[in-house]
């Protein structure tokens, strides 16, 4: 075999460096002075890699697939252990829930208990915030609902679809206004469901009203659910407002169930009650 001497390999060495230099330049030169063949030798070994790339990229695509597959399942199976125990909890909740009926409906026999009529409704969209002699306030249109079968009066109480939103003060031929339970006017007669003690939620015109004139020894707890009483005759009882929040300062505040922010349809329920208005 052709072995090279070590003065020749010494000065290979030390000249294979500036070969490469010079030999970028050279390319830089021409790439510089001939761009178009620049351009067609870059394409000409684009296209003479290509197919490897290619090759190369499909083990990656397929192992990088097998990969996402196994972590799809895996998320899969932790998904289907926590469905099973939510539907074993339903199915729990089902059977109480079921068993509270029965219960219900028999004492409700025994009782002679007559249920309350459905209280007619109408359903109107929210056009402005305006609130006109009130800090929180909606506008209704009505349209023609105020001279239809049932038609909208003064009192009529407004839900959304989560919960009590407030309570028509004006009523027009084609508009109704409606005032929030957030507004420094609005006075509702609650009541507590955990501990059955009456209150009054008192509108401050922030996004929570407070709740006030509690029972002593009968505190808000954190979480409990606030709804109306039937003081006054202004209310229906029992429509859900939301849930008892604390502040920093131990003040005790509702967390509404209705978005107040988000307002666009609400219906007006004529429960045929003529207790105080704002």
């Amino acid at each position: 075999m052709f072995r090279l001497s070590v003065p020749l390999r010494q000065a290979l060495s030390r000249l294979s460096l500036p070969a490469l230099i010079a030999a970028a330049f050279g390319l830089m030169l021409l790439g510089k002075a001939d761009a178009l063949l620049a351009e067609r030798a870059r394409m000409a070994l684009a296209d003479a890699f290509v197919p490897a790339w290619d090759a190369l990229r499909q083990p990656l695509r397929a192992m990088r697939g097998a990969i996402d597959e196994a972590a799809g399942l895996l998320a899969l199976r932790a998904e289907n252990a926590r469905l099973r125990e939510e539907n074993g909890r339903l199915r729990q909740w089902q059977e109480a829930a079921q068993a509270l009926t029965a219960e219900n409906a028999q004492l409700r026999r025994q009782l002679g208990f007559l249920p309350e009529p459905a209280a007619p409704f109408v359903t109107a969209r929210v056009v402005a915030d305006g609130g006109g002699a009130y800090a929180r306030a909606v506008l209704l249109s009505t349209g023609p609902l105020a001279g239809a079968e049932h038609p909208l009066r003064k009192g009529a109480v407004a839900l959304d679809a989560r919960g009590l939103a407030g309570r028509v003060t004006e009523v027009g031929s084609r508009s109704a206004r409606v005032v929030l339970l957030t507004d420094l006017n609005s006075r509702i007669p609650v009541l507590l469901e955990g501990s059955r003690a009456r209150a009054m939620l008192v509108g401050t015109n922030a996004a929570r009203p407070r709740l006030q004139y509690w029972p002593a020894g009968t505190e808000p707890r954190e979480g409990e659910r606030v709804v109306t009483s039937a003081e006054a005759h202004a209310f229906p009882a029992g429509l859900p407002i939301g849930q008892v929040r604390r502040t920093a300062s131990g003040a005790a505040e509702v967390d509404l169930f209705a978005r107040l922010d988000r307002l666009d349809l609400l219906r007006l329920f004529d429960y045929g009650l003529g207790g105080a208005l704002p």
